[in-house]
């Protein structure tokens, strides 16, 4: 677990290798697992469900079927202004607010039990982050972390110096782009679309070799690597994977390897391979995916604050400078905290130097002018 400016950034690793990613902003969580004290505004028979307002005026949507154990009509089971406690099971997405259960557990009801009554919709409790809900999944793993204040609340142990060696942060690197290499050659090129996300198999020199058996060893990593990640990118929605060449009856041959590939993600299923002979990939969405969280000027921004706190450790005194374009400085001030936050690892306030000139990656850590 690296703790870092305004963002944790959470590993799952198998020995060596990354089995799950997650990246997270505490200033902005994504709310699942959230509690809820939320009003009902308005029923939706047509679409099976009601929706409600959470606290801070944030909109959510209760299926009919979470409604009450009880299967039956949208409105025997809630009316209009009724104040219930809920939990958020899914994040917001595409523009629609975040979806809700009223079926609560023992635990989650004697937490709501305890809180005053009121009209009012409140936030009752913040659901898990990553690192905790890892934690309880894997009760026998190793934790390690180099933030105090998470190793002490996850009684893990407690490193002063960086958890992510280069291979991990590279790695991390690679999840915030499209493509990613295949061993042997070969690559695999991820394209999220409002709709759906597509996996489209290069096979590099392997589509003109002379080995006929090339192209289908690179096909057969490719459906290795591409179940993994899906997983460690948390693609959701319709996902298509397209091989690079082979026929479609040579293609339904790896149908169970990527099956397999598949098969340690309990939010995935593989649907069949389709009459244009594309893989059909369905995966439930309840954590915005990655390319969501990584989106805009904030991601480089970010990784600017870990590159200054990098530098003041190696350094100690110097006074930083941030030199990036305005829209990377800006989501960094926007970010409650982060600032702040770097400026209390450097030892002092990290200077900020606006460049309308510079694209959001091109940022510099430099000499800060003294008095500034």
């Amino acid at each position: 677990m690296s703790v870092s400016p305004g963002e944790v950034r959470t590993a799952l690793l198998r020995g060596d290798r990354l089995d799950e990613a997650w990246i997270e902003r505490p200033a902005r969580p994504d709310g699942v697992g959230d509690l809820h004290r939320a009003r009902v505004t308005a029923l939706a028979p047509a679409m099976a469900g009601a929706f409600l307002m959470l606290a801070g005026g944030e909109t959510g949507f209760l299926p009919e079927s979470e409604a009450s154990a009880a299967r039956q009509p949208i409105a025997r089971s809630v009316q209009e202004g009724l104040v219930l406690p809920v939990r958020v099971t899914r994040a917001p997405q595409g523009g629609k607010g975040a979806r809700v259960t009223a079926r609560l557990t023992p635990a989650e009801q004697a937490r709501v039990s305890a809180v005053p009554p009121g009209n009012a919709p409140l936030l009752l409790a913040r659901g898990p982050d990553a690192p905790l809900r890892l934690a309880r999944a894997h009760p026998a793993a190793e934790l390690v972390s180099d933030g105090a204040t998470l190793a002490a609340r996850l009684r893990a142990a407690y490193s002063p110096r960086p958890v992510f060696d280069e291979a991990l942060e590279a790695e991390f690197d690679a999840l915030a782009g499209p493509e990613v290499l295949l061993p042997g050659g070969g690559r695999i090129l991820i394209h999220p679309t409002p709709a759906l996300t597509a996996l489209d198999v290069d096979a590099g020199s392997a589509a003109g070799a002379r080995d006929p058996e090339a192209q289908r060893r690179v096909n057969e990593a490719a459906v290795a690597e591409a179940g993994r990640q899906i997983r460690l990118r948390h693609l959701a929605g319709p996902i298509l994977l397209d091989l690079a060449g082979m026929t479609v009856k040579r293609r339904a041959a790896l149908s169970e390897p990527l099956a397999r590939a598949l098969a340690p993600d309990r939010l995935a299923r593989l649907l069949g391979l389709g009459p244009l002979g594309l893989f059909e990939i369905l995966r439930q969405r309840i954590h915005p995916p990655l390319h969501e969280v990584l989106a805009g000027p904030l991601t480089p921004g970010l990784a600017a604050l870990r590159q200054a706190v990098r530098e003041a450790a190696a350094r100690p005194g110097r006074r930083l400078a941030l030199a990036a374009a305005p829209s990377v400085l800006a989501a960094l001030e926007a970010l409650t905290g982060a600032l702040a936050e770097a400026g209390e690892a450097i030892g002092q306030p990290l200077q900020l130097r606006p460049d309308p000139a510079r694209p959001w990656s091109h940022w510099t850590i430099e000499e800060a002018a003294h008095g500034g």
